[in-house]
């Protein structure tokens, strides 16, 4: 396993993380317990949660995943220091699909909601901090979850960033958390946090969890210069496009109990030119002699301003195909391809 430091900070986490939104609803406890044993026995030290998991979101599951994971660590109290342990806080629901079901639809970063959420996500991880407590979405209306435009939306109210950042100094101060992210932020939202940040003496923002992958690069037109002048690290979610980089939906399969067969939500990555696309890097990867899990993998893995690669795993067999990309390295030759590729359809599920 390879390890990269956490943004600005001393912390090392492993260059593959552990994605947890699909415990509790595709994978049971004992499911989970076994993932994290694995992931751990691979060097992975990064398990990454959020209060609203598991996904879909729904009222009778929620908080589940936090839930899985604190009778892991309740079980194996030792090895709490190993872990780096994060997890995210709901936002507001300012889209149709966002959550209204924790904290209601008023739902923001003020003291009252970010108290409530630390103290719930501190009782079902039963732990007594959380090493990255990260914001899920912005509390304002912007570009989140494939919205490709800006919405130019006047919100009624918006908690202010610094209001936000001075209630996770206090958390920080407690000790109930150690470092401080966002997550499906844009370079104006991350600008206005590390200024409110410098300006006011409060928590730096060390981390941005974003989609990046082969059909969604994104984050490298605006965003990753921060990663390299500012030390904030990117955590890479969905880098196999919610496994249609796999290869296992080509040609209109849709194997039982995969996520794009189980749940209707899941459009972001399944529009003509972004499964064509798919088609051309699953190719690519298997006339190298790739899988094209691994060649996706890898592609991030490479990125010089990844911290970690997150991954999601509903069996164990893909969970260590998937740490296995650690082990790739893709040749000038392939990355070449790549970007041809990536000219051709730039970005077609962002």
């Amino acid at each position: 396993m390879e390890y990269r430091k956490l943004g600005g900070t001393d912390i090392n986490v492993s260059l593959i993380g552990l994605g947890t939104m699909t415990w509790g609803e595709q994978n049971t406890e004992a499911e989970a317990h076994a993932q994290i044993d694995a992931a751990l026995g691979a060097g992975i030290n990064l398990i990454d949660a959020a209060e609203m998991y598991p996904v879909p979101p729904r009222p009778e599951t929620q908080g589940r995943t936090e839930e899985y994971i604190g009778t892991w660590l309740r079980a194996h109290p030792a090895q709490r220091e190993e872990i780096v342990l994060a997890t995210k806080i709901a936002g507001p629901a300012r889209q149709p699909h966002n959550p209204r079901h924790i904290r209601g639809e008023g739902n923001q970063f003020d003291r009252k909601n970010l108290t409530e959420a630390i103290n719930s996500s501190l009782t079902r991880l039963q732990t007594d901090y959380i090493d990255l407590y990260q914001l899920h979405w912005p509390d304002r209306s912007t570009m989140t979850f494939g919205r490709a435009n800006y919405p130019w939306i006047e919100d009624e109210y918006t908690v202010p960033i610094e209001e936000t950042l001075s209630v996770l100094g206090e958390f920080v101060r407690a000790g109930k958390i150690r470092h401080v992210g966002v997550s499906n932020e844009t370079p104006w939202g991350v600008a206005q946090f590390l200024n409110a940040a410098d300006k006011h003496g409060l928590p730096r923002i060390v981390s941005i969890q974003n989609p990046y992958s082969l059909v969604n690069r994104t984050f490298e037109a605006g965003l990753s210069e921060f990663t390299h002048k500012e030390g904030v690290g990117l955590l890479a979610y969905s880098p196999m496009a919610f496994g249609w980089l796999s290869g296992k939906y080509e040609g209109g399969a849709r194997p039982d109990g995969a996520r794009i067969t189980l749940f209707e939500r899941f459009q972001r990555y399944s529009k003509p030119h972004a499964v064509k696309a798919v088609s051309a890097y699953v190719e690519l990867a298997r006339r190298h002699g790739l899988s094209p899990a691994q060649l996706s993998l890898a592609f991030v893995n490479s990125r010089p301003f990844t911290t970690s690669t997150l991954i999601g795993a509903t069996t164990l067999a893909q969970l260590h195909e998937n740490i296995g990309s650690v082990d790739v390295k893709l040749s000038d030759e392939i990355l070449a391809e790549i970007d041809a590729i990536h000219e051709l359809q730039p970005n077609p599920a962002p």
